[in-house]
């Protein structure tokens, strides 16, 4: 959060949290698990003119749920009243791996914690 124990976290900051928050109510359809503990948002911004940016991934670039994932990303952020525009960038650098998941998600899905 913030760079001091004695800084308040800025307006920006509280945004990107907020935002992150809505994002682990979208579940991957396949994996029956959210985006965030996947391990699949690498990045999330709060910007300017209520632009909510997040940079994400797939488990994999031929996924045949991405359209499905997109919307429920969208749908998703823009509950916030403060987002009018979700501005929604894919990347696959790094390649996702399972090792991004959190602890949670391994646990459900079976993975050595």
């Amino acid at each position: 959060m913030s760079d001091s124990p004695n800084e308040l976290p800025t307006e920006q900051q509280i945004m990107n949290g907020r935002i992150l928050e809505q994002l682990e109510l979208v579940i991957d359809p396949e994996l029956g698990i959210d985006i965030v503990n996947l391990g699949l948002v690498y990045q999330v911004e709060y910007r300017e003119q209520n632009i909510a940016y997040i940079l994400m991934t797939l488990t994999t670039p031929a996924c045949p749920l991405a359209d499905i994932i997109f919307d429920e990303v969208d749908k998703a952020v823009k509950l916030l009243e403060e987002v009018d525009e979700v501005e929604l960038e894919l990347s696959f650098y790094p390649p996702w791996q399972p090792d991004r998941m959190s602890r949670y998600a391994k646990i459900a899905l079976g993975f050595p914690g």
